[in-house]
């Protein structure tokens, strides 16, 4: 068993709410959450509750970043065509780019 923990507001975290997701779903969420350097319950609390996202640059958020970049250009270089790009590769690239967007806003 889990052991009990608060949330920020000093609340005790006691409901279990539980869904059905699919593989790649499942795949998107986990690299939505290790991009934004939130756990993954928290990515989904604050995603569900229309809280804003906020990513907090870290040696953790930026491994993340450069791991799934890298990713996303060995997939580019494997497309030989526009027409073959995969809609999760654009749905991450985006993600990723607004990610490095937020975080350039905040050093300048």
């Amino acid at each position: 068993m889990s052991a009990k923990s608060l949330d920020s507001k000093g609340r005790w975290r006691s409901m279990t709410v539980s869904f059905r997701m699919s593989p790649e779903e499942d795949l998107q969420l986990e690299t939505f959450a290790r991009l934004s350097g939130l756990t993954k319950q928290d990515y989904i609390i604050n995603r569900l509750l229309n809280r804003e996202v906020v990513v907090q640059g870290n040696p953790r958020v930026y491994k993340a970043l450069r791991n799934e970049l890298a990713a996303v250009l060995a997939e580019l270089r494997r497309i030989e065509s526009g027409q073959n790009v995969d809609s999760d590769l654009l749905t991450l690239i985006d993600q990723i780019a607004n990610i490095l967007n937020e975080m350039k806003g905040e050093c300048e």
